[in-house]
């Protein structure tokens, strides 16, 4: 992740030198250099407002962006929002304010950034969008969105567990443990799991409920639900942090994740990959939280004034047990 450089806004965190998902909501118009083009690299400034390091996901993406920042030489601005989007907007006005050349954020919500956003458009300052998507009619408000495409992880999920039980009518209970409540990895992964499953009747997700992306909360929300759902059969945790904590709350109360209760989870990052290998988590759907190298390369294309396409999608794959056993050695993250 990048060097962390400098001042952040009242209410959020300045981080130096530490540590997701994306969306079916559009990009922006893309296109647009913005600022003032040609610069040297070493006087390029970028504002970063980080959601926060809510994960282990979370941690190696700021890790990365740092890093690739570092190595490039363009210098970065860097806040942690610490998952509140008050602390984001904040710290993209101190960037406006600090006159910044470009804007990157990966939004803790989409809703609720118009008013900010055309505040850095009046400004001159092209904003990117890293991870997640914002719900803006105004697509004019940022250059380009630069991440996953949630509907697909969660479709991806929702067609492993179909796989799984072809052929059978046994009623299926799944529980669902939702990231954070209004941002795009929640309401995509939720949507893409849903449209996979919807044409199988006995399968039912019986409760689903958010666990804020954390495995603290994944461990809360799923030691409730254990209480309160006679029968569970699958859990679909929207990301690797919920899954781990939910693994705890099951192994608490005498279950044997991964064979009395399949979980399916999305991200696959190291500690999910272990416990995917160790055969306590059934399948994977990748999310990769290395950005850092895309995201430099559209900073020095906007730099040299070319355009940039609207929506960057980045290439991700699914891991099975034996397939996290082979790539576990030389995974980066």
């Amino acid at each position: 992740m990048k060097k962390t450089v400098g001042l952040f806004a009242a209410g959020a965190l300045v981080v130096a030198l530490s540590a997701c998902s994306t969306g079916a909501t559009p990009a922006g118009s893309g296109g647009a250099a913005g600022g003032a083009p040609n610069k040297a690299l070493d006087q390029i400034v970028v504002g970063f407002a980080q959601v926060g390091a809510e994960s282990g996901w979370r941690t190696a993406n700021t890790k990365d962006i740092q890093d690739s920042f570092k190595e490039a030489g363009i210098q970065l601005k860097f806040s942690d929002a610490q998952q509140k989007q008050e602390n984001q907007i904040s710290a993209i006005r101190s960037y406006i304010q600090q006159n910044v050349d470009y804007i990157a954020f990966s939004p803790v919500v989409q809703t609720g950034w118009d008013a900010v956003l055309g505040e850095a458009k009046a400004a001159g300052i092209p904003v990117i969008l890293t991870d997640r998507a914002v719900d803006s009619k105004d697509t004019s408000l940022y250059v380009t969105f630069l991440g996953s495409d949630f509907v697909k992880e969660g479709k991806e999920a929702g067609d492993w567990l179909v796989q799984q039980y072809q052929g059978k009518s046994d009623p299926v209970n799944i529980v669902q443990l939702e990231g954070t409540t209004g941002s795009a990895p929640a309401i995509d992964r939720g949507t893409g799991f849903g449209d996979a499953i919807k044409a199988n009747p006995n399968m039912k997700v019986v409760a689903s409920q958010t666990g804020d992306f954390t495995r603290a909360g994944g461990k809360q929300v799923m030691e409730a639900m254990l209480k309160s759902q006679p029968k569970i059969d699958v859990v679909f945790a929207q990301n690797d942090d919920m899954g781990l904590g939910a693994i705890e709350a099951i192994e608490a109360a005498g279950k044997v994740p991964g064979k009395d209760i399949k979980i399916i989870t999305v991200d696959a990052v190291h500690d999910g990959m272990q416990a995917l290998a160790d055969g306590k988590i059934n399948y994977i759907v990748e999310c990769s939280p290395l950005l850092g190298k895309q995201l430099i390369d559209i900073v020095k294309k906007l730099n040299a004034g070319e355009s940039v396409p609207q929506r960057i999608v980045t290439d991700e794959t699914t891991f099975t047990q034996d397939q996290a056993k082979e790539a576990l050695p030389n995974r980066k993250y």
